[in-house]
């Protein structure tokens, strides 16, 4: 005979494991209430896979999508409620209207925020439906300051967002200029183009672009984050501390911007607060980028979460191998972020003494940090990694024409005002094949500038060169000065 059941077994019940889309859209609520937004999304995707169906289920997870900053795959369900579902889900349209809105779209923003107010002049959303558009529209009471062509910026901002990320500098300013101009109010082409400036030490450019963005759209998160990168790379602390004070008492509800705090601080070498932030993105499962993971792995470390920070740095050597070497225990004391709050000029002049003195492993760690490069710089991290050995004419002269200033000088001020002008020449294309003529030239014209009279006769002579050439390169330098 087989064993007996107790009384407790005999009573209970049996209930199969089969749970139905209400089930999962339940969990997705709880989880979404305590702000696990990738645990929601994959609770509700179970729900809206068991219901298809269902517009409300369908709904939350749109609205979840918002929530992670997925305004694209939002409005795709928004839009398929609308056309397939329920017409009548009025609000779906302000939801979109948001959602474009995020992405820059401002006309296809204004276009559903009009369509609701017109199906649902007393909805839900009304009130929040009207400042929309009050904002969308109070930049010009004359005609329409929306997109001309939403598609046509779509492109060009993903264009302009890969040449930055593969720091095209360069490339990146002209496109950014030309969207700048043809969608004066787009602030993020604003701030990406005085990133690209500051990137390529263009400084005063760059806070021109953002002293724009500040006066017309004040408040904005990330001009004020780049102002912030600024000042830590001049080295202005007092400012920094300022800047850092007002950003600490922000909590911003979107992901992006609350990625861009995060890392942002971490930049600047804030680790608690950069920690707090990022760490809560990841919690609340926020898929980031391998700079994303770089960043939270360096604020872990430095805040003590060892083992969670070389649990993040699995992430991002998956990303990227090249990363290999650059992991934040592997840097130390007050060099974990001296690259970092380098000018151009300083960061070239680094480069160049690292070639005097054969430190290449100083060179590769450069090379392998996350610092953004302009051209200039990873062809000269490439020339000198090459042990000089470059088919590069144009950077072998840009290289000869220091070397050539560090045999008759040993004056950082001179190397790092002829770096400053070197990379303009470098930029315009303009010949650099008579080593010994520019560098006596930048030697005259700064001895002059600081207060060091020399004849163009008596540095001619120490170069080795003609007077006239030294006067003939000098007005070019001349003309180069701010």
């Amino acid at each position: 005979m087989g064993k007996q059941l107790s009384k407790q077994q005999k009573n209970a019940q049996v209930v199969p494991f089969l749970q139905d889309g209400q089930y999962y859209y339940n969990k997705g609520l709880k989880a979404y209430r305590e702000q696990n937004y990738q645990k929601a999304s994959k609770y509700l995707q179970k729900a809206v896979d068991l219901d298809p169906m269902d517009s409300v289920k369908l709904s939350q997870l749109a609205t979840i999508y918002t929530d992670m900053g997925k305004y694209s795959q939002s409005n795709e369900l928004l839009s398929y409620i609308l056309d397939e579902l329920d017409k009548d889900m009025t609000e779906c349209h302000y939801f979109m209207a948001n959602n474009y809105a995020h992405l820059g779209l401002f006309q296809e923003a204004y276009k559903c925020a009009t369509e609701y107010s017109k199906i649902d002049p007393y909805g839900e959303f009304t009130e929040e439906n009207e400042d929309l558009i009050d904002l969308l529209t109070m930049e010009d009471d004359d005609e329409e300051p929306f997109l001309k062509d939403p598609d046509d910026l779509i492109l060009k901002q993903d264009a302009a967002k890969s040449l930055l990320e593969s720091s095209q500098f360069e490339e990146a300013i002209n496109l950014l200029e030309e969207i700048v101009e043809e969608y004066p109010e787009f602030w993020s082409a604003h701030n990406n183009l005085s990133l690209a400036y500051f990137y390529v030490g263009e400084v005063e450019k760059a806070k021109q672009y953002l002293q724009t963005v500040l006066e017309r759209n004040p408040g904005n998160l990330h001009a004020y984050c780049n102002l912030l990168v600024f000042y830590y790379y001049e080295r202005q602390d007092d400012k920094v501390q300022e800047i850092a004070k007002v950003l600490s008492n922000v909590h911003p509800l979107i992901f992006e911007h609350r990625y861009k705090l995060g890392a942002t601080f971490a930049l600047v070498g804030h680790y608690p607060i950069a920690y707090r932030w990022l760490r809560s993105l990841y919690k609340q499962g926020f898929e980031g980028d391998e700079v994303f993971y770089y960043w939270l792995s360096y604020s872990a470390y430095f805040t003590g979460n060892v083992a969670f920070a070389e649990q993040m740095w699995e992430r991002v050597i998956k990303e990227n191998k090249d990363k290999e070497g650059s992991e934040p225990w592997n840097v130390t004391g007050d060099a974990k972020h001296r690259v970092g709050s380098m000018t151009l000029e300083e960061r070239l002049y680094a480069i160049f003494l690292a070639i005097q003195t054969n430190n290449l492993n100083e060179i590769q760690q450069y090379q392998l940090s996350t610092v953004p490069q302009s051209q200039l710089e990873k062809e000269f991290v490439k020339f000198a990694l090459s042990n000089n050995d470059s088919t590069d004419d144009k950077m072998i002269s840009f290289y000869q024409i220091a070397n050539s200033l560090f045999v008759h000088s040993e004056q950082d001020e001179l190397f790092l005002f002829s770096f400053r002008i070197l990379m303009k020449l470098y930029k315009d294309n303009i010949t650099l094949q008579n080593h010994q003529g520019w560098a006596a030239a930048l030697d005259y014209v700064w001895r002059n500038k600081t207060n060091q009279p020399i004849s163009q006769a008596t540095i001619a002579s120490q170069y080795g060169t003609s007077v006239a050439t030294v006067g003939k390169y000098a007005k070019l330098v001349k003309s180069l000065l701010p």
